[in-house]
C-alpha cells in the first residue's frame, strides 16, 4: 500500500489538489486505487468545520485532527498513522500531473537501499514579463532538493530516523534536515519522473519581511550541524554574512549620531568621521541588497518601491531572527545532529 499524507491549513488551493487526485485515484478501487490511502492532516484548529472530500475519495480518505504546531508535527502525525510501505508527501498547494498517480508507482519501483523519491516541482511563471521577487522565490522550489512539495520516504526510513524534528515550525528547512539524517542512516535519496504544479499563491508586498523568521530555523541548523550545514544539507548559500555587516554598519552609525553630541573634541571629530565611514558602508551594501533584488524583476514602480523599503530593513530583520534563534537552540548540544 502507499500512502499519501496531506498536511493542511484549508487553503483553497486544497479542492484543486483532491480533485485532481479524485480524477487518477477515484476511478476503479480494483486498479487504478486499492493499494493507496489518503491522509489528511487538519491542522487548522479546533472548531475549523469539516475539510471538504470529493465523493470519489471518501472511501479511502482518513482525516486526522492535527494539533496546529506546524507542517513538521503535522506530517509526523500522518505517517505514523500510514499503512503504507511508502509514505508520499505532498502540499496542499500543488496540482499534480494528469498521469501522476501511475508515474509515482512506477518512481516508487526502487530497489531497497531507495529510502526517498522526490518528484518533479514546476513553478509556472507569468510569460509576458519578468517575475517578481516573490515570484522568482517561490520558482526556486523547481531547484530544491528534497522539498516535501512531492516527497515520497519509505515508512521504514521515516521510524529509524523518527521523522521530522518537530522544533522547526515553519515549512522551512524542515524537509532537508530530513533527508540529511535519512541520507545519514545509510538511505539514498533519488529523483523520479512523476510532476506536480506549485502556482505561485497571492502574497502581500511584505511577505519577504515575514519570511525572515526562517533564520532562527537556521540558526538551529547551524548548533546542530556545525559551520558546514548547508554544505551538509544540499542548500545554497545564503547572504547572512552580508546581512550582519550591513546590520553592524548601520548600528555603529545611529549610535556615532546618539553619542556624538555628548562628547568633547577630539573624540567628536573621531565619531564622526567612523559614523560617516559606517554610513557609508550600510548605503553601499542596502544599494547593492537592492540591485541584485530588483535587476531580474519587473522593474515596476510598485515593485521597486517595495525592493527600496524591505531590502533596507530584511539585514536587521535577519540578523534579529538569527540572534533568537540561537538565544532558543543555546541548550541543544553543539552537532546533537541526531
Amino acid at each position: 500500500m502507499i500512502s499519501l499524507v496531506v498536511p493542511t491549513l484549508g487553503r483553497p488551493s486544497l479542492a484543486a489538489l483532491l480533485d485532481a487526485l479524485a480524477a487518477q485515484l477515484g476511478e476503479k478501487r480494483s486498479d487504478a486505487a486499492s493499494d493507496v490511502e489518503l491522509l489528511l492532516v487538519d491542522d487548522r484548529g479546533e472548531d475549523a468545520g469539516e475539510l471538504a472530500v470529493p465523493g470519489a475519495l471518501t472511501a479511502y480518505t482518513k482525516v486526522l485532527t492535527g494539533r496546529g504546531a506546524g507542517p513538521a508535527a503535522a506530517r509526523n502525525l500522518g505517517w505514523r498513522a500510514a499503512r503504507g510501505e511508502w509514505v508520499v508527501f505532498l502540499d496542499d498547494d500543488v496540482v499534480p500531473a494528469p498521469d501522476w498517480a501511475a508515474r509515482m508507482r512506477a518512481d516508487l519501483a526502487v530497489p531497497g537501499r531507495v529510502g526517498g523519491v522526490q518528484g518533479v516541482v514546476e513553478v509556472p511563471l507569468p510569460e509576458q514579463r519578468r517575475p517578481t521577487d516573490w515570484e522568482r522565490g517561490t520558482a526556486g522550489l523547481a531547484d530544491g532538493r528534497w522539498i516535501t512539495a512531492d516527497m515520497a520516504y519509505r515508512r521504514a526510513a521515516l521510524a529509524a530516523v523518527g521523522g521530522f524534528d518537530e522544533r522547526f515550525p515553519r515549512a522551512y528547512r524542515e524537509d532537508a534536515e530530513l533527508a540529511h539524517r535519512v541520507r545519514r542512516a545509510g538511505w539514498e535519496l533519488v529523483r523520479g519522473e512523476r510532476r506536480v504544479t506549485h502556482p505561485v499563491r497571492p502574497e502581500s508586498r511584505w511577505v519577504s519581511l515575514r519570511t525572515q523568521r526562517g533564520n532562527a530555523d537556521d540558526a538551529l541548523l547551524r548548533r546542530r550541524y556545525g559551520r558546514r550545514w548547508r554544505t551538509d544539507l544540499d542548500l545554497p548559500p545564503g547572504r547572512r554574512p552580508r546581512h550582519a555587516a550591513i546590520t553592524a554598519a548601520g548600528t555603529v552609525a545611529l549610535a556615532a549620531v546618539a553619542v556624538r553630541a555628548a562628547v568633547r573634541q577630539p573624540a567628536r571629530r573621531a565619531l564622526g568621521v567612523a559614523g560617516g565611514l559606517a554610513a557609508l558602508g550600510w548605503a553601499a551594501g542596502t544599494a547593492e541588497f537592492a540591485r541584485a533584488r530588483i535587476a531580474p524583476g519587473p522593474r515596476t514602480p510598485d515593485e521597486v518601491a517595495t525592493m527600496l523599503v524591505t531590502s533596507a530593513l530584511i539585514p536587521p530583520l535577519a540578523t534579529l531572527h538569527w540572534v533568537r534563534g540561537w538565544w532558543r537552540a543555546r541548550a541543544v548540544p553543539a552537532g546533537d545532529g541526531r
